[in-house]
């Protein structure tokens, strides 16, 4: 499959551009030496990545947000994560050079997130990478996150072009949901966090890819 028409490629970030998983791990684990406990192996903490704060906190500590004191719980881990979140966290292998592939497409291009401006803003000013982005809309930006479509449609408005003229990439379910209500096309990226239970085919994306240069075989070239 490849997609004509195509003037905008809008991302999802954790777990499709970036790996931050060692990061929001760390943050997480800093709580658990923090109270005595042992640290806890990188692996456990991956998988569960995706799912931010709940998936960390569920991992150190059992927590669930019904529990009564998961909202102290999350408070310190966000505090530890502000304090770590550019240490170890990185671009995935070929990210770069699909944005710079992109670029000299006359393409443009943007991140749609479900992380909070607190962390997205400092984060994304960090990193080179997203310095060429045209839009960066975050949890927070609109009343409403993924799987809503208003973030993605704020993106599209800020770039300019119409929504059924975007691209939406994204490692989580929520991604294609949001997509495909705003009337974009939608690729799901299979190499993020997605976990052992995901059913990425159910999703109802248009196309998978299995690393970011893939995306670059579904565009019409110019």
């Amino acid at each position: 499959m490849v997609f004509p028409n195509i003037a905008a490629i809008l991302f999802d970030l954790d777990g499709t551009l970036i790996d931050s998983a060692p990061d929001l791990g760390a943050a997480a684990d800093q709580m658990r030496i923090a109270r005595g406990l042992p640290s806890l192996a990188f692996e456990l903490y991956r998988p569960l990545a995706g799912a931010g704060a709940r998936g960390m906190l569920g991992v150190a500590f059992g927590a669930d947000p019904l529990d009564a004191t998961f909202d102290a719980l999350r408070e310190e881990f966000f505090v530890n994560y502000e304090g770590c979140m550019t240490q170890r966290t990185v671009a995935f292998d070929g990210v770069p050079e699909l944005i710079e592939q992109i670029r000299q497409r006359g393409l443009q291009w943007g991140v749609v997130t479900n992380k909070a401006s607190r962390f997205t803003d400092p984060l994304t000013r960090a990193m080179p990478l997203f310095a060429s982005a045209r839009a960066i809309v975050s949890g927070d930006t609109t009343p409403h996150a993924k799987p809503h479509p208003e973030p993605l449609l704020e993106a599209a408005r800020r770039l300019g072009v119409s929504p059924v003229e975007c691209l939406y990439v994204g490692d989580d379910e929520r991604d294609v949901v949001a997509g495909l209500a705003a009337g974009m096309k939608t690729v799901a990226a299979t190499y993020g966090y997605l976990g052992n239970k995901a059913d990425v085919g159910a999703w109802g994306a248009h196309a998978q890819i299995n690393s970011p240069l893939a995306l670059l075989q579904l565009l019409v070239s110019a």
